[in-house]
């Protein structure tokens, strides 16, 4: 079954697939003058290669949109929840997101 949802007036659809969603522990972004390209990866312990499970692409404007609703929703989670803490020592914890210029 297909669950709906209301937004400012838009009713959207997600299909029960969609809604289980693909987990991901490292984001590649990439740009080109007309495009923002987010690639969703899953990297497993030990294993010398990983898959991109997801990709996303954005033109500049929505990616702005987005960077903007992130850090708006970040805000929240941590004035409710305290503060989401970054692994200091890169070596610890491979970093979530990479930036790469496409």
């Amino acid at each position: 079954m297909e669950e709906k949802k209301q937004s400012k007036g838009l009713s959207i659809t997600i299909s029960p697939e969609v809604a289980e969603g693909v987990y991901s522990n490292l984001g590649i972004i990439s740009h080109s003058s007309s495009e923002f390209i987010v690639d969703f990866v899953r990297v497993m312990p030990q294993q010398p290669s990983a898959v991109v499970k997801s990709r996303i692409i954005l033109t500049p404007e929505h990616a702005k949109r987005l960077m903007l609703a992130l850090s708006d929703n970040v805000r929240k989670y941590e004035a409710e929840f305290g503060e989401v803490k970054l692994h200091q020592n890169q070596a610890e914890a491979m970093p979530p997101m990479l930036g790469a210029d496409a």
